[in-house]
């Protein structure tokens, strides 16, 4: 295969990555995997804070628990109708400026809630806060993905989603202190004033990576680039061939794994929005100490995303198809999360709950960037930053349903316990549901070569 050489004036153009050393754009794909973690840690702590304030929030502005779940689900109705707005936009917007907009936008929406303390103001400041964090993860993934060639994105992928747990890891004690010590206000204006900041750094250090496609990740690497997966190679021909959305989502695989990350979301938020309330008024901890404790889910959650991605990456490195790599693994972690946390609801030991607790509520944003990478063989490299949108918007809608069905629930139990026990329950079995249909339906090799994306299999070759 003969590479194309590029002009002088742009072989020498010393900020383009597609021309600096193997070594140099490895630094800084790295190092902007890094600076993606820390925006995705933020936008967690921007969604966690207001379980965190959750008590003397309600108290202060005299919300109920029904009122309180429809205010936490609020941020997740323009978060997800913004996505389908934000979708085509991926595809051509270079994704440095769309994650800035969004991280100043994050700023704004604290201003509401700082000027005005009112119930009306925090549903303004979530609603706004909601339409700025909803592309971030699509954005996020498709800006990481370009920085690596395609069997190489999924540690970093999860490096960066990481950030969902690490987020509320590193922010969740801090911001519980700064709630106790100086006001629940205080905890927005210092999330406000740390997204500034990470803003300019942004405009500073921010760039595109050059992998742009498929023929140019062959151009960058050399003519074998991908090579190993035998049905990737017949591939090459078609790979970049459109496909119309409809059809990508109406495929078994699609709309399994979407909704296996969309029970995931429903999960994790149901954690976010009603954990640290639960830990004080159920448990009986100091609202601080509540407000620390939602750590303990979020760093398993930390742990399992690292760890299920890097080896969902080492199984298709070794040569195993996806449906094995990556579904697998999908529908698995999914069926453990569920049983834990429903077997949380059914033992009598508190101990045991709580650690039943931390593994179910911790696993489910593990599933996130597993189901990116399902979506994104499902699709084109062009097209790939609308329909990881698509696929956010649909899975983070969990993150509607699951606060305000939750807040009902607890609000109408015969005692707070028992609304608990009932939220946790429902997201417990609908989870358990969803990761035995995973392991049974999402198969990425058949719905690939339906969609027109793949070559014919070689003579005597696996069809997996």
């Amino acid at each position: 295969m003969s590479l194309k050489e590029p002009p002088t004036s742009v072989r020498q153009d010393p900020g383009n990555p597609r021309y600096w050393s193997a070594a140099r754009r490895n630094r800084y794909a790295w190092f902007t995997t890094s600076s993606l973690l820390v925006l995705m840690m933020l936008s967690w702590a921007d969604k966690a804070v207001l379980g965190i304030a959750a008590v003397p929030l309600m108290r202060d502005l005299g919300i109920t628990p029904e009122q309180f779940g429809l205010v936490s689900s609020a941020m997740f109705l323009t978060f997800v109708i913004i996505q389908f707005v934000a979708a085509p936009i991926a595809n051509k917007i270079p994704t440095k400026w769309i994650l800035l907009v969004l991280c100043l936008t994050w700023s704004v929406a604290q201003l509401p809630i700082l000027i005005f303390a009112s119930l009306p103001a925090l549903w303004i400041s979530r609603l706004l806060l909601g339409a700025g964090e909803g592309p971030l993860a699509p954005v996020m993934m498709h800006s990481i993905y370009k920085w690596f060639p395609e069997k190489k994105g999924a540690t970093p992928a999860a490096v960066a989603s990481s950030g969902v747990t690490l987020g509320v890891v590193a922010f969740a004690p801090v911001l519980a202190w700064v709630v106790g010590a100086f006001g629940w206000q205080t905890a927005f204006a210092t999330l406000a004033i740390i997204g500034l900041v990470w803003s300019v750094f942004w405009v500073i250090t921010g760039k595109e990576g050059p992998y742009t496609s498929r023929q140019v990740e062959r151009e960058i690497d050399g003519p074998d680039a991908g090579a190993g997966d035998d049905e990737e190679e017949p591939a090459a021909a078609v790979a970049e061939t459109k496909v119309s959305y409809k059809k990508t989502i109406f495929t078994a695989s699609w709309i399994i794994a979407v909704l296996t990350s969309f029970m995931g979301y429903w999960t994790f938020t149901l954690a976010m929005s009603w954990g640290p309330a639960y830990f004080e008024t159920v448990l009986g901890y100091s609202s601080q100490a509540a407000g620390s404790m939602i750590a303990l889910p979020a760093a398993w959650g930390a742990i399992t995303t690292i760890s299920l991605s890097a080896l969902t990456q080492r199984l298709h490195l070794r040569g195993l198809p996806t449906r094995q790599a990556r579904s697998f693994v999908l529908g698995g972690a999914a069926t453990l999360a569920g049983a834990a946390l429903l077997g949380a609801t059914l033992v009598q030991s508190p101990l045991l709950s709580l650690v039943l607790l931390v593994l179910g509520l911790g696993t489910a944003p593990a599933l996130f960037a597993i189901t990116y990478l399902i979506v994104s063989e499902l699709t084109t490299v062009a097209q790939r930053g609308a329909n990881l949108s698509i696929a956010n918007a649909v899975l983070s809608s969990g993150g509607i349903f699951a606060p305000a069905v939750s807040g009902f629930l607890i609000g109408g139990g015969a005692t707070p316990a028992e609304g608990y026990t009932s939220a946790f329950a429902l997201a417990g079995g609908l989870m358990l549901l969803m990761g035995i249909l995973a392991l049974l339906f999402i198969n990425q090799q058949r719905d690939v070569r339906r969609l027109g994306l793949a070559g014919p299999v070689p003579t005597g070759g696996s069809t997996h």
